[in-house]
């Protein structure tokens, strides 16, 4: 058994949203066992093997990241899609990932759980859409359980190439019959439905714009049969609409709908243009989305809807996106963002820091389907995060639950999942940072050469 004690502030995360003063935390096997005061936790002392003090600290529940493509670590700040949209993004990056090898899969990978674990993500989903020779969802997946976070991994596809009028060029799409065979292996050797799961396996078409009508609703009907969930990209920015407009003669929301892309198993990255109707629709069928704001922005796509879907219910998580388009994966960056694009937008008083902390914890765990995370319970899995609000970038905030947002430390101090340490002192423990640091370079060199 371990207790965490002395909290200045524990974080709940519950229905009643509790912050508790000098809080404490007992969990063993992976579970928490008690929560509350360290006065009325004191007697678990004798007991435990380990007492961990988290005086001048804010404990919260572990930070959920709903949505990124981790192969994309390695070409961030790439010349010639710094300053281009959606689209041309795209169409700059492709030719360099169709190089990628199950190497630079790994490594990247690695590099981007490095990223969230130290910046205090306990779970993490990874839409992996792009599948150059030699390349399947097994080198994320290997590289994700030594890091040892939660991982939802997605197996994403492209079947539509630019010969056929989508986006992607030919060379990195697959035949439909090959993607469903392999996504029927992964669902089958890797996915675990059962609480505290550590690895969860999703169907992810990329988008509208690089599949075929019938791949979208013959991964739905799959899914279901498996019982795994849907994940997708949908209306991301204007051109994303403009596409659906043409193509389908619908909206996004309408073509997400007839082809059984609505309900509590699914959830859409972005959605930054949907209309009235659509979050009216995303509610009642409790769709949920993955919102991005720091992506959103950096490639010009818009201001999400997000206090219009929060007030209408429909469920929200936030995710950092791939980090060749935000250029960084660190979730409270993310919460601020939110926060802010929501107080420009609709005046200072209509986001609160702390529904924002809700957003990239408790929300996102509803969004991935995780009722066994999320907030810390008894009886929940023990993921927790341990703030050090006395370092240089908090110093000075009053009230230390929003000081988490409006002035978030750089990392996290101790990062816990499913009871064990991930991050200890402000380092790794189940990776080497400079294994980590070395394989990626060493990726980076040989991609450089295709640019």
């Amino acid at each position: 058994m371990k207790l965490l004690r002395h909290a200045d502030v524990l974080v709940c995360m519950d229905d009643a949203r509790r912050e508790i003063a000098d809080g404490a935390i007992a969990w063993q096997d992976g579970v928490i066992v008690a929560v509350g005061t360290s006065q009325e936790l004191a007697h678990f002392a004798e007991d435990a093997n380990e007492v961990i003090d988290a005086k001048g600290c804010v404990v919260t529940p572990g930070l959920v990241n709903t949505h990124h493509h981790l192969y994309q670590t390695l070409t961030r700040a790439l010349p010639g899609a710094i300053n281009v949209s959606l689209f041309g993004w795209l169409k700059r990056l492709y030719p360099i990932w169709a190089r990628y090898t199950p190497e630079d899969v790994f490594a990247a990978t690695q590099l981007g759980l490095a990223e969230l674990a130290l910046s205090g993500c306990t779970m993490s989903s990874d839409h992996h859409y792009l599948y150059p020779p030699g390349v399947t969802l097994d080198d994320s997946i290997h590289a994700a359980q030594e890091v040892g976070l939660r991982f939802h991994a997605t197996r994403g596809s492209m079947s539509v190439g630019e010969s056929k009028g989508g986006l992607p060029p030919d060379s990195v799409v697959e035949e439909e019959a090959a993607i469903f065979a392999d996504t029927i292996r992964v669902i089958d050797r890797f996915h675990d439905p059962r609480d505290g799961a550590m690895l969860r396996v999703a169907v992810a078409p990329c988008s509208p714009f690089s599949v075929s009508t019938d791949l979208m609703r013959d991964a739905a009907l799959l899914a279901r049969d498996k019982g795994v969930m849907l994940h997708t990209h949908l209306a991301e920015d204007a051109d994303d609409v403009a596409f659906s407009l043409e193509r389908f003669g619908c909206r996004p929301g309408q073509y997400a709908e007839d082809l059984g892309w609505t309900g509590p198993d699914v959830w859409h990255a972005h959605c930054v243009q949907l209309d009235a109707a659509e979050i009216d629709l995303f509610a009642r069928t409790k769709t949920g989305v993955a919102h991005c704001p720091c992506s959103n922005c950096r490639l010009g796509s818009g201001i999400a809807p997000l206090r219009a879907m929060l007030d209408a219910g429909v469920p929200v998580g936030l995710g950092v996106d791939g980090s060749a388009s935000n250029d960084s994966g660190h979730l409270l960056a993310e919460a601020r963002q939110a926060m802010l694009l929501q107080r420009v937008t609709h005046g200072a008083d209509s986001f609160d820091p702390r529904e924002a902390l809700h957003l990239a914890t408790r929300g996102g765990a509803q969004v991935l389907g995780r009722s066994d995370v999320g907030s810390l319970e008894v009886g929940k899995r023990a993921d927790l995060v341990i703030w050090d609000m006395a370092d240089v970038a908090s110093t000075g905030a009053w009230d230390k639950v929003a000081g988490l947002v409006l002035a978030p430390p750089t990392q996290a101090r101790d990062v816990f999942v499913e009871g064990r340490a991930v991050v200890r002192g402000g380092d790794l423990v189940q990776v080497r940072r400079a294994e980590v640091l070395r394989a990626a370079n060493r990726s980076l060199e040989r991609l450089k050469t295709f640019a």
